[in-house]
């Protein structure tokens, strides 16, 4: 289990989707990112800055609206980033848990 220390953690959850993906946003060494849960069903979400979205544990279809136009199974351990100012659509197969970081 990866433990992360000195971090500067929000309290407060985003909660998405009436609840089905949530997340707690913190700051680790000036970095910007964000721990979550999301539940199985399908989602859209838009960046503002480009995502490097690593999958802890669980199983992902992605399509990123700016690149290719086939989807792809993103796994436990593996990973799938999203440029800036771009959409992803995102089906949960089963319970996922993620770390999302923000690349400036």
């Amino acid at each position: 289990m990866g433990i992360i220390k000195n971090v500067d953690l929000t309290k407060k959850a985003n909660i998405y989707f009436d609840g089905n993906v949530t997340s707690r946003s913190y700051v680790e060494n000036g970095v910007s990112k964000s721990l979550g849960i999301m539940m199985p069903g399908e989602y859209t979400f838009g960046t503002q800055k480009a995502e490097h979205m690593e999958i802890i544990a669980g199983k992902v279809e992605v399509l990123i609206a700016c690149g290719d136009s086939n989807w792809e199974e993103v796994n436990a351990g593996e990973y799938f980033e999203v440029p800036a100012n771009c959409s992803f659509d995102i089906k949960v197969l089963e319970i996922t848990d993620y770390c999302c970081t923000y690349i400036d």
